[in-house]
Formats: structure tokens, C-alpha cells, sequence
């Protein structure tokens, strides 16, 4: 197994700053952040602040010559992928891993059509409560990263290596056998607490105690779970049962990613949930109401002033 000694991450949101801090506590020289010039003048001018402690990360620019990472970390939002694609060209090299830590499905597949699906694992951050203010990121809970090949009855070299440095870096992490399967699950309660989170201004807290509020939630889920029947997953109510112990062990006081973007008047991700499950429900025939109205109401809110 090939020991992965250099590590590329492009994405210092709330989720990129916070695995980016546990590579930097085991080897400052392990990782370099990719961002334009502007961002890394900001980022050494403000600083990048993890739970209250400073990080002065090694930055590169997408065109700065440096040799290809062992693996890259992609945690941009959907509507940066592409630039952030460009901007990885001259860090990929032939043996390059590529791990997306975004949320949604579809992001592997944009990365594999550049990069070739051959350097690209799947991955998904499940538990983590990150808040962003500015350049600084706090949580409670880090959760893990669920990731690997779609199929992982056989553990691969790529796989093996990724776990070898997440255990120096201390970033708990589980290897599903049925990752496509996993990713549907991750997909399903994004599509369910992020949108809804978002439309009804709620953290945690409220899904928390109020059943009206999960109701809402569980809706936008139900319609993933019969969407997931016609691709051949196969979703489950046990799947929503099974996110309850993950919504209560959550801050109260947490924020979904999407509830965050319309506080701070940012684009969401909602073309890449709720219309993820639209384009999917006119493909199959399914219905898709519940989503239909938060693709709306999120678009509605995106276009509001703050």
C-alpha cells in the first residue's frame, strides 16, 4: 500500500476548514489549500479559525507549478465545482486520489468525466454541526466521513491509503460496503433538513422538539425513498428511522449549510437537492410536490434581500 504524503484540499467552507485543521495538527507540510490570490490574501489578513484556533495554512494558486497531491479533497458547494475542476488540472497527476466531501450525487460523476472515474472515490461527511461566520468554523460534533468505491466487499489500494492517513489524522471515517446506497441515504436527509431547515429559518433545535417540523422533513425524504425504488437502491422508512439519533446528538443550536447560505445571502444548493429530485421525478413519472414547492420557496428566498 502507497503511503499518501501530500495532500491538496480546495473548499475552506465550514466542512473543508474543519478536515483541513485535523491534517494541519498531524503534518503542517502535509497539506496546501488551492484558492486564488484574492481568497489567500483574505485568508493570511483574517486568518482561518477552527473552534477558536488559529490556522495559518499553506496556500497555492490553481496555476502555481507544484507536483501532483496523492490525493485532493474537494469540499467546494455545487456551484463552484466547475471552477474548482479548472482550477485542480495542474494538481491531479496520474496516480492522484480525488475524494469529494460535497453533498448531493452527482458530483463524483462531474469530477470522473475530467479526471477519469479511475482517480475518483465517493464520499459523504454524515454528523458534523460546522458553523462558517466570515473565516471562522466552529462545531461540536465532527461526525465522520463515509467514503470509498461504489462496491466495497473488496477494500482497494486507493481505499486502504485514504484510511492509512485518515487514522494519523485522527478523522473518523467508515467504509460502507454498498457506498452508492449510503450516498442515496446522505442525499435523502439533505434533501429532507437542509431545505427545510432553510425555508423554516430552524437549527437543529427545532427538528429536535417539534414533530410538526420533522413532518416536513420526513415529506421531502419520502419522496427520495420512492425515487430511490425506480433507480434500484431501495430506501427504506428504517432509513429515515435510522437518521433520528443523528438529529438529536446534533448541537441544538447547529445549522444546516443551506439555512447558513440564506442567513448570509449566499446561492444554495437547492438546484442540487430539491432539483436533483424533480429532474429525477419527471424522468421516472414520480411525483415530487413536496420538493416542487421547496425548489420554489428556496429560489424565492435566494433572491430576497438579507
Amino acid at each position: 500500500m502507497r503511503r499518501i504524503q501530500q495532500v491538496a484540499l480546495i473548499g475552506l467552507g465550514a466542512i473543508g476548514a474543519a478536515y483541513a485543521a485535523k491534517l494541519h495538527r498531524m503534518d503542517p507540510e502535509c497539506l496546501c489549500i488551492i484558492a486564488d490570490e484574492a481568497r489567500i490574501q483574505r485568508y493570511r489578513r483574517e486568518g482561518v479559525f477552527v473552534n477558536g484556533e488559529r490556522f495559518d495554512f499553506h496556500y497555492v494558486t490553481p496555476d502555481e507549478p507544484v507536483p501532483p497531491a496523492d490525493l485532493v479533497l474537494v469540499a467546494v458547494k455545487y456551484d463552484g465545482l466547475a471552477d474548482a475542476i479548472q482550477s485542480l488540472k495542474h494538481h491531479v497527476g496520474p496516480d492522484t486520489i480525488i475524494l469529494s466531501l460535497m453533498n448531493g450525487i452527482s458530483s463524483e460523476e462531474m469530477l470522473g468525466s475530467v479526471f477519469g472515474m479511475d482517480k475518483v472515490l465517493y464520499g459523504m461527511c454524515v454528523e458534523i454541526d460546522a458553523l462558517r461566520q466570515g473565516t471562522a468554523v466552529t462545531y461540536s460534533t465532527f461526525g465522520r466521513v463515509c467514503f470509498g468505491e461504489a462496491n466495497n466487499q473488496v477494500v482497494s489500494p486507493q481505499v486502504q491509503a485514504v484510511c492509512d492517513l485518515f487514522d494519523r489524522a485522527q478523522i473518523p471515517y467508515e467504509v460502507p460496503e454498498d457506498m452508492r446506497r449510503t450516498m442515496w441515504w446522505k442525499f435523502m436527509i439533505n434533501v429532507g433538513i437542509n431545505q427545510t431547515s432553510a425555508v423554516l429559518r430552524a437549527p437543529y433545535g427545532v427538528f429536535q422538539t417539534q414533530r410538526e417540523a420533522r413532518q416536513v422533513m420526513e415529506a421531502a425524504m419520502r419522496e427520495v425513498i420512492t425515487l430511490s425504488e425506480a433507480v434500484g437502491v431501495h430506501l427504506t422508512e428504517q432509513d429515515i428511522e435510522r437518521f433520528h439519533p443523528v438529529l438529536m446528538a446534533l448541537s441544538p443550536e447547529g445549522k444546516t449549510s443551506m439555512l447558513q447560505d440564506v442567513e448570509a445571502g449566499r446561492k444554495t444548493e437547492v438546484d442540487y437537492l430539491a432539483g436533483t429530485v424533480c429532474q429525477l421525478g419527471r424522468r421516472y413519472g414520480i411525483p415530487t410536490p413536496v420538493n416542487e414547492v421547496l425548489l420554489r420557496m428556496i429560489h424565492t428566498l435566494e433572491s430576497m434581500p438579507t
